[in-house]
């Protein structure tokens, strides 16, 4: 634990403060206008695919790109004059809008079910899709533009398991506090999304555990892309100052989450970025999140069925 607190104070002592408090200005005023007049669900009442993406793009590459903009304003530091750069951030945007704009990718697969179980399996599927998608689209990008090895920090070397469990130790009592908050209980656990399916099986816990599995393999997604590709693509462009546009980036993915959650989701991003920009590595930050996943799903369940 002692070198992964090293790593942050050296990392706040070289950010440039004057950066950091514009950059938190502009992901604190994205979050005031989401929640008053709700940005995500708006883009996700749109009925069309192309118009969901566009919007989804649309808030992603603006809220990245400003974030970009913010640090070489005010370092005064040039943009790289290299259109890798501008082009990485445009498909970074593009690639994560596609995810969350797309729905029932596996709708072919499970056409020839009752309705009840092809459901079920357009949700459990749904994630895994997904990620694998993003995948190949990251593992992609990253090789046609002749990236760092290793890819999207997909590598065990500098991979401690200890830390990360004690960091995860450190999260019980914010979960605690979050399973007090009607929002969270209105959000956990996503296992209620198939509650339905109990009553067509003989042994719904089957049904339970692969869901969870699946919503996990999201989490995988999460990290290959926001600490993989969007801090370790960059660090070529920004250095460590790559972390913090990524922080802002991922705290929008979460303005459809309780508030509180979004708001943490930008200072663990940053924790994560620094962790993910010294090790090189990305599986300590995916053990850490999932970890934090699981135990909401098992609060937020205990809260729901007690």
């Amino acid at each position: 634990m002692k070198p992964f607190l090293i790593y942050l104070r050296q990392y706040y002592v070289s950010l440039n403060k004057k950066v950091f408090l514009f950059t938190s200005l502009l992901v604190a005023l994205l979050i005031v206008v989401n929640y008053t007049i709700g940005i995500e669900s708006r883009i996700n009442d749109f009925s069309f695919y192309p118009e969901r993406f566009s919007g989804f793009f649309l808030l992603y590459s603006f809220t990245f790109c400003f974030a970009y903009w913010i640090h070489f304003t005010i370092t005064g530091h040039y943009w790289p004059r290299d259109y890798t750069f501008i082009l990485l951030m445009l498909l970074a945007a593009a690639i994560f809008a596609w995810k969350i704009s797309s729905q029932n990718l596996a709708h072919s697969l499970t056409r020839n079910l009752s309705p009840d179980w092809r459901r079920y399996w357009n949700i459990v599927a749904d994630w895994p899709v997904k990620t694998m998608v993003q995948l190949i689209l990251v593992v992609v990008v990253w090789k046609l533009f002749s990236l760092d090895n290793p890819v999207a920090g997909m590598t065990r070397k500098n991979f401690t398991l200890k830390p990360y469990l004690l960091l995860l130790l450190l999260m019980l009592p914010l979960i605690g506090f979050a399973a007090t908050q009607e929002q969270f209980l209105n959000a956990y656990p996503k296992l209620k999304m198939v509650d339905f399916i109990s009553r067509f099986s003989e042994q719904p816990w089957r049904e339970r555990l692969l869901f969870e599995l699946s919503y996990g393999s999201d989490f995988f997604g999460i990290e290959l892309f926001f600490r993989g590709f969007v801090v370790l693509a960059f660090v070529r462009y920004a250095g460590k100052d790559a972390i913090l546009p990524m922080a802002a980036f991922y705290c929008t993915i979460h303005f459809g989450k309780p508030i509180l959650e979004c708001i943490s989701s930008y200072f663990g991003g940053l924790i994560l970025g620094v962790l993910v920009y010294r090790t090189k590595t990305i599986w300590g930050g995916l053990i850490t999140h999932l970890g934090i996943a699981w135990l909401m799903e098992m609060v937020g369940y205990w809260m729901r069925y007690r």
